[in-house]
């Protein structure tokens, strides 16, 4: 190779592109994000606690932020965890006091109701005062102005049935209306669960406590579950330190273990799959997963189409500041292409600004059927 050809192929790496015909592999990865702090402006005395969830409203001028009441749990407070800003960062509205202890996943679907889960398990020290208040192992859909219209599961009971959950993690609904569950939560069922539209359970794949498993098929810590545009089902197998897709059906696919370890999965109108990994490189050894540490790999975002049989990471966003623990969970993009994203240690919102150009980046941000 001559040293000009290798400039010129270092440069096609550097912006993340691949040379046809030449790199079979993983392509190079950039960052082209920028991260800031402080975009929400939250009512005097009410910070803004653990973010769980952060969805672009199909306006494209608001954004949904499920936060855990101010601080990392909901039980025996009086604040409103759901959130509406606009893309100024001014709060809106709110609403969701006292029907949650311990929220964790968040939804929003194509008819325009929000989807709210209870990630607490059973034995979990955060579960513990939900469980006590009757509260948890539930998942709520609710209208835009708060109303509940749809529970599944029963409120402060843990089980493995098909009427049960032990700490659902995430929650995702199919354009026909199925619904998919991840459940549960550190300690909870190892399993996902498919229901019809209106709360019927048609099946379950893994699943019972104690039995988390690295087989195909099996999870350890379930923590997020997400459909593309064609139906396929997206989980966030983070003890396993994988991502699992499945079929509309239940059928396995695909397994990834090039997306880090995922704590939090978002899909863009274009199918482009962002996975927050906040763990990675951070002791979890012991019972029962001694695998789940994964060092030798860097917590932040990792980004990647779908359009691509292999989805390669394309983009990688590392974690912007020194360690202090447990890192960025759970994120979401508007349709400038800002990333939201959630800090667990210092309960924050961080936000990714993209400071190249669209044309640089590609097609990612722009909503379907724009120019």
């Amino acid at each position: 190779m001559t040293h000009r050809v290798g400039q010129v192929l270092a440069a096609v790496a550097a912006l993340g592109l691949v040379w046809p015909g030449e790199f079979h592999a993983q392509s190079s990865t950039t960052n082209p994000y920028r991260a800031t702090v402080g975009w929400e402006k939250m009512p005097s005395g009410r910070p803004m606690g653990t973010v769980t969830g952060v969805l672009p409203d199909p306006d494209g001028r608001h954004i949904w932020i499920l936060d855990r009441c101010g601080k990392n749990e909901c039980a025996g407070t009086k604040l409103n965890p759901i959130m509406r800003f606009d893309l100024e960062g001014n709060l809106v509205d709110s609403f969701g006091a006292g029907l949650f202890a311990f929220p964790h996943g968040f939804f929003l679907d194509h008819e325009g109701f929000l989807w709210v889960t209870e990630g607490g398990s059973h034995g979990d020290d955060r579960a513990a005062l939900g469980e006590k208040l009757g509260m948890g192992h539930q998942v709520f859909k609710l209208t835009k102005r708060g109303e509940v219209v749809m529970r599944l599961g029963q409120a402060g009971v843990w089980g493995d049935g098909p009427n049960h959950f032990n700490g659902p993690s995430g929650v995702a609904v199919a354009q026909n209306g199925d619904i998919w569950v991840s459940d549960g939560h550190r300690g909870g069922n190892n399993r996902i669960v498919k229901f019809s539209r209106d709360g019927k359970f048609l099946l379950a794949i893994g699943g019972g406590v104690g039995s988390e498993s690295k087989e195909a098929g099996r999870f350890s810590d379930p923590h997020d579950i997400k459909i593309d545009s064609r139906g396929r089902v997206y989980v966030a197998d983070r003890g396993n330190s994988r991502i699992q897709v499945f079929d509309p059906s239940g059928k396995l696919l695909y397994i990834w273990t090039h997306y880090g370890k995922p704590s939090g999965l978002f899909i863009d109108r274009n199918d482009v799959l962002y996975a927050g990994d906040g763990l990675s490189g951070t002791d979890r050894s012991g019972p029962p997963d001694p695998w789940r540490s994964n060092f030798g790999w860097e917590k932040g975002i990792r980004i990647g189409s779908l359009k691509s049989e292999q989805a390669w990471v394309t983009h990688f966003i590392p974690h912007h500041e020194e360690d202090v623990g447990a890192g960025i969970e759970f994120l979401g993009v508007d349709f400038n292409g800002n990333i939201y994203a959630g800090e667990v240690a210092r309960q924050r919102l961080v936000r990714y600004v993209p400071f190249r150009p669209p044309e640089v980046l590609g097609n990612a941000f722009r909503p379907r059927g724009s120019r």
